[in-house]
């Protein structure tokens, strides 16, 4: 599942590598058109004539969160429970070559797979220094806050899922499964499935940054600000769920 926007560039590499890598093992694809003004839209479709890709259009721009869960909600209506939704990002950082190992680990028990910037054996090629320092801050803070079990990289958007736990979580959750703007999306998730006590582990990720077309589309400042949004709302969540335990009114 791919949220693009204005990834022409980079989309046609990106959808070639994964029909090479996965043309004969029944993937599909979906594209998240987010109001893209480069045809992104026209890109994808042109590849549908020869293999599964699916193309949903957001007319105007709703950002990456909405994209998510736009894409998220549609693949686990075309999804069986033993199947694995992948996300990735669409402007060719991430390589679809990594797809089968992460799938094969799904298989062997894991019911979340990423691809982690903190694995042993992971490259970034390409990555400005000030990403690099900003990502390194972003995730000791996540660490400290929230120390899930098998998770160091808590923002990357390169994951596979267990079908069936998405879809769970779609049912318990509804609109509130991601309520966070932006790049944030990608955490909150992570935090949100943790309710259903997955085993996740993690793979080294190739970070291709050097292949990636124009500059980066995330602001800084406010992705740092919504970082800190979502551990302060979990937070006191989390203080007035201990609060009723104590009044005996539970969670």
């Amino acid at each position: 599942m791919l949220p693009a926007y204005n990834e022409a560039a980079g989309l046609p590499h990106l959808l070639k590598t994964a029909e090479r890598t996965g043309g004969g093992a029944g993937w599909r694809t979906i594209v998240v058109d987010d109001g893209s003004t480069d045809g992104t839209g026209d890109v994808a479709r042109g590849f549908a004539a020869g293999m599964p890709v699916t193309v949903i259009v957001h007319p105007e721009n709703r950002g990456l969160a909405t994209a998510i869960r736009t894409g998220i909600e549609d693949a686990c209506r075309q999804a069986s429970p033993d199947d694995v939704i992948v996300t990735m990002d669409a402007d060719n950082t991430h390589s679809p070559e990594q797809i089968p190992a992460m799938v094969e680990a799904i298989r062997g028990g894991a019911d979340i797979v990423i691809a982690s910037r903190y694995e042993r054996g992971a490259r970034q090629a390409g990555v400005p220094p000030h990403r690099m320092l900003l990502s390194a801050g972003v995730g000791w803070l996540l660490r400290l806050r929230f120390g899930l079990p098998g998770v160091r990289d808590y923002s990357c958007g390169y994951r596979a899922y267990r079908a069936g736990l998405l879809q769970q979580a779609v049912v318990a959750y509804g609109p509130r499964l991601i309520e966070s703007a932006g790049f944030v999306v990608m955490t909150e998730l992570l935090v949100k499935l943790a309710r259903f006590r997955p085993r996740i582990v993690e793979v080294p990720l190739d970070l291709r940054y050097d292949r990636k077309a124009g500059r980066s589309k995330m602001p800084a400042a406010r992705t740092i600000l919504g970082y800190l949004r979502l551990v302060a709302r979990r937070s006191h969540r989390l203080t007035r769920c201990a609060n009723l335990n104590e009044d005996g009114r539970g969670p």
